[in-house]
């Protein structure tokens, strides 16, 4: 199991979408590419994230995998504002 840690790379409110977009590209696509490995997207001390950061983020991968990215990504200490986001990101991802 991969642990990527957001606050290494965004700071305390993940607002920036070319670090979400990195993160993405370096580590959560390869990642899944590898079928069998599963992925901790940890929160810790991130007190907020925007809409834009959280699909930069996981949309692709959403678009990529469907909804079974979901049985290998876990989303771990989120505060309840991130956690809103994520959710508001992951609806809208599989409605369309």
């Amino acid at each position: 199991m991969k642990t990527i840690s957001i606050s290494n790379k965004a700071g305390t409110f993940a607002e920036n979408k070319d670090v979400a977009r990195e993160l993405r590209k370096k580590q959560i696509l390869p990642t899944l590419a590898k079928n069998d490995e599963k992925i901790i997207l940890d929160f810790s001390n991130v007190t907020g994230a925007t809409q834009s950061f959280i699909h930069a983020l996981i949309s692709e991968g959403i678009r990529t995998y469907g909804d079974s990215i979901f049985d290998r990504i876990q989303f771990k200490n989120c505060s309840p504002a991130v956690r809103e986001v994520i959710n508001i990101v992951a609806d809208y991802m599989q409605e369309s």
